[in-house]
């Protein structure tokens, strides 16, 4: 780990980082919630990060649009393609959103000591509705005005306006 980021993560009082994103950012951001306060992080404006939250930026972009909504005990983390969220966004508790994953090609290497790569990133549309519990993985890019069932596990693309539920998930019908 990186100085800067060891100091920012266990010297900076919560509370500063919900005061920092109160007047940089227009949001709230919970005092209970760990948050990375890094160039690489962006919150809209009226969003609401909820405690027990964790939001990993120090490796690549995360973008949070305006009025997004995160509920308790989510999991954001970016990598180098980056985390995407459009406005008006609800995610429900016990989210993970993961923008990376690990190398596993070479077999005389153990899994943990492999590169961690991020290959296309995650993109979320605006107006979705995550469900409790959902796992969205590197390459996942969920269309605008979609609902995502809860525990729904999504690693590639869903097209607009749809309703997805499963692992991996699958579109179960179309909003219209």
């Amino acid at each position: 780990m990186r100085p800067g980021a060891l100091l920012r993560r266990f010297f900076v009082p919560r509370f500063v980082v919900t005061l920092r994103a109160w007047f940089a950012y227009g949001c709230f951001v919970s005092p209970r919630a760990e948050v990375e306060v890094t160039p690489n992080l962006r919150i809209g404006r009226q969003s609401v990060v909820s405690s027990f939250t964790k939001l990993k930026s120090s490796d690549g972009p995360l973008h949070i649009g305006s009025r997004v909504e995160i509920s308790t005990g989510c999991f954001l983390s970016s990598h180098t393609a980056g985390v995407e969220i459009g406005d008006d966004c609800l995610v429900g508790p016990n989210v993970s959103i993961i923008g990376n994953n690990y190398r596993y090609d070479r077999l005389d290497v153990p899994i943990r000591l492999q590169d961690k790569v991020s290959t296309r990133g995650v993109r979320i549309g605006n107006d979705v509705w995550i469900g409790a519990g959902c796992v969205i993985l590197d390459g996942a890019d969920v269309g605008s005005g979609c609902i995502l069932a809860p525990g729904s596990v999504v690693a590639g693309p869903l097209p607009p306006n749809s309703i997805a539920s499963g692992n991996p998930a699958k579109v179960i019908f179309t909003r219209r």
